[in-house]
């Protein structure tokens, strides 16, 4: 749903996010609210786990250098950490954010499947439409994975100092993730909208151009405000509840496991 409504000129509004959901519903029926989470789910299984493994190697590699443990990381390092996992994630699975994109604003019948989009992409407009928008999202994804992973840390590390408790109980966990999310999403939300607008710039009308002619079209035709940062209210209700149940699950399997080994 956040997709259609960063990829639409329309003005956004509670309104307008309700009818565009009823009448998805009513010309394409109810599952179609769902068009486009296969190809989130295969994308969001490897960048997760990209992501975390990651940023637990970026830790300890950091942590090396600097004299520091991973888990005790001063700020900068801490931050780095999170940009670098971030990055590397979005650099290995980008094709399938971009399918993702595609899925979720086309009608079902132009693409059967997540393969089908891969060969039609591949066929009618070339491979190297795979890696459209890449540039934005990597620009986007330092601020989000940085701040989103040195904003857990953070509280993580301020909850141990405070609190007397070594681990903090899981619904702390998915408070701090939530906290996460919100800071990150809201830091990088303007680029997210300029890297949708490329990645779907073929189907959807708009024109295919650089990210400045892009982010200086939005903002010509829809404004600052109502274009750069249209639908961030209807992410903030998702985006904190997603980050929050990804930290926190990552942390208790993580303990789970090592539990096992010991």
């Amino acid at each position: 749903m956040s997709r259609l409504i960063t990829v639409s000129s329309k003005r956004f509004s509670a309104k307008e996010a309700f009818r565009v959901l009823y009448f998805t519903y009513l010309n394409e029926g109810f599952l179609s609210l769902w068009r486009g989470n296969s190809a989130t789910m295969v994308r969001v299984v490897p960048y997760a786990a990209i992501q975390f493994s990651a940023h637990e190697e970026y830790k300890r590699l950091l942590g090396s250098y600097y004299g520091f443990r991973g888990e005790a990381l001063p700020p900068w390092p801490r931050l780095l950490a999170g940009a670098l996992a971030g990055t590397t994630a979005a650099s290995l699975t980008y094709p399938l954010d971009l399918v993702r994109a595609r899925m979720a604003v086309t009608p079902k019948e132009m693409y059967s499947n997540i393969f089908h989009v891969f060969i039609r992409i591949s066929r009618e407009e070339g491979l190297k439409t795979l890696y459209h928008g890449f540039i934005p999202t990597v620009l986007g994804v330092i601020p989000y994975a940085g701040l989103s992973f040195f904003t857990y840390e953070t509280l993580k590390s301020l909850h141990r100092e405070y609190s007397g408790r070594l681990q903090p109980y899981p619904f702390e966990r998915m408070i701090f993730g939530a906290c996460a999310g919100l800071i990150g999403q809201s830091a990088s939300y303007p680029l997210d909208v300029v890297r949708r607008r490329m990645q779907t710039a073929g189907v959807t009308g708009h024109q295919r151009t650089s990210i400045a002619r892009t982010m200086h079209t939005i903002m010509r035709e829809e404004g600052v405000v109502r274009g750069l940062y249209k639908g961030l209210s209807m992410n903030w209700l998702k985006g904190p509840i997603a980050v929050g149940i990804s930290f926190t699950t990552f942390d208790l399997m993580q303990i789970l496991l090592r539990h096992l080994q010991s």
